[in-house]
């Protein structure tokens, strides 16, 4: 009985998407003033604007890591032209209303969320946080220090250290290799001008796209955004750069921690979105991860929380994850397994039930307003169609094994490998060598 309830809510958590579709009114774009504005109808009174800003870490340098989650920031806590940060948060407060911003490796967010009935309050002061942020010196210095307190906080967890010492070792050189959050050096020379001016340079429309979800009238919608855009200048023409990451050979680059266990991260390449094997690359890796999982640590035991995942971004790559006291056991265990699912392939079985396993999580994570929003961005500026949204079943339906098999073996191939822990427990050779390792005997494995 419980197992046959259990199926019935599985099914009707896959179902619950469709249904909320079948409320919502069809999805439609129009260009206002030069900016691209999707709208989905929400079917609710919830109202969720987003206004995307595209670049990430491609629109500064290294040296200035940290600026644009400083100025997204600053938008809500530093007050604008208008109101002080008080007066701004009590007109907020009011109707319950949110305004946030986000930036990551491809573009920045400053998202607002209402009530359809209060929109007519709260849009001056999304457009006036967007436009006229006021960037007060003192909240500003309070919002850098709490940066900084977070960096800090980042740099004694493992997993966030592994993570980026492995983007700054793959990605040497490149924008990959910086960090949004920035570090404590460069975002302390921040300046409130600085980050004043970086906003003014990069507010422009030639960067945008607006997305809506909500029950708005279109005319509402074309009213209030134009009249936003009328403030915001045109800007010279933009184009997200697109780069591969195709590492010429395994290597291996260790640094001395003291971490309770060995952290290791390898970074391999991954095919561009929107190109016709993203889509059998995504669930390529979801397998590999599951294989990895139970390879790793139910068959070996060796690693609580192994993982593998594909990041996909303007510049997309994989990643093989690990938590080990027995690295050398280890990276023969894993290139074991890489090499057998290259000879063997995946089955149809798993192909079968990873397609049902990621649509279900697709569409669970779409049932807000907000998670809308966020797929409609993430597929206009990662893929260049936003319409992936709403094909992405359909595509995903039309992955075969044989492409499954094919991009993993074009694409998981050579290995940049990152290390922290005591590199005397470790073999660098076993990770760069050609041919695949030997598992080593337990008793003379150091």
């Amino acid at each position: 009985m419980k197992q046959h309830f259990k199926i019935i809510i599985a099914f009707a958590s896959f179902l619950l998407p469709f249904t909320l579709a079948a409320q919502m009114g069809k999805p439609y774009e129009m260009t206002i003033d030069g900016v691209k504005v999707i709208v989905q109808p929400s079917g609710n009174e919830i109202v969720v604007v987003q206004t995307i800003i595209k670049g990430g870490v491609q629109n500064y340098t290294a040296d200035k890591e940290g600026i644009e989650s400083l100025a997204l920031t600053s938008l809500t806590e530093c007050g604008t032209a208008k109101d002080d940060k008080n007066s701004f948060k009590d007109k907020l407060d009011k109707v319950s209303a949110q305004l946030s911003g986000n930036t990551g490796m491809d573009y920045a967010t400053f998202s607002m969320n209402c009530i359809k009935t209060d929109f007519g309050t709260v849009w001056p002061l999304y457009v006036n946080a967007l436009t006229t942020p006021r960037f007060d010196a003192k909240e500003f210095e309070r919002i850098k220090q709490d940066a900084i307190n977070n960096i800090r906080s980042n740099e004694s967890n493992p997993d966030v250290a592994i993570d980026r010492m492995a983007k700054q070792t793959a990605f040497k050189g490149k924008d990959y290799a910086k960090d949004p959050d920035g570090s404590v050096a460069t975002v302390t020379k921040l300046t409130p001008e600085m980050v004043k001016n970086y906003w003014k340079s990069i507010l422009t429309k030639s960067r945008l796209v607006i997305v809506v979800v909500s029950d708005l009238d279109k005319e509402t919608i074309e009213k209030s955004i134009r009249s936003m855009l009328t403030v915001i200048p045109s800007g010279k023409p933009f184009q997200q750069k697109k780069e591969t990451y195709t590492p010429p050979a395994n290597s291996f680059i260790p640094q001395e921690r003291e971490n309770a266990t060995n952290y290791i991260q390898g970074i391999a390449s991954g095919p561009q979105p929107g190109t016709a094997e993203f889509n059998a690359f995504v669930l390529a890796m979801r397998i590999f991860s599951s294989r990895h999982f139970v390879e790793i640590r139910s068959k070996n035991g060796l690693s609580y929380a192994p993982g593998a995942w594909f990041s996909a971004g303007a510049t997309p790559y994989s990643n093989i994850y690990v938590t080990t006291t027995e690295p050398n056991k280890y990276i023969a265990v894993a290139r074991q397994l890489i090499e057998k699912i290259k000879a063997e392939g995946f089955t149809e079985q798993e192909l079968r039930n990873m397609k049902t396993q990621y649509l279900t999580g697709v569409y669970y994570r779409q049932e807000t307003n907000e998670a809308q929003a966020n797929s409609l961005a993430a597929n206009e500026v990662i893929h260049g169609n936003w319409k992936r949204s709403y094909q992405i079943k359909d595509d995903i339906k039309k992955v075969t094994l044989e492409e499954i098999n094919n991009v993993f073996k074009k694409y998981v191939n050579h290995i940049t490998w990152s290390y922290q822990g005591d590199p005397k427990k470790v073999n660098a050779v076993m990770y760069t060598q050609k041919e695949t390792p030997k598992v080593p005997d337990d008793k003379k494995a150091f």
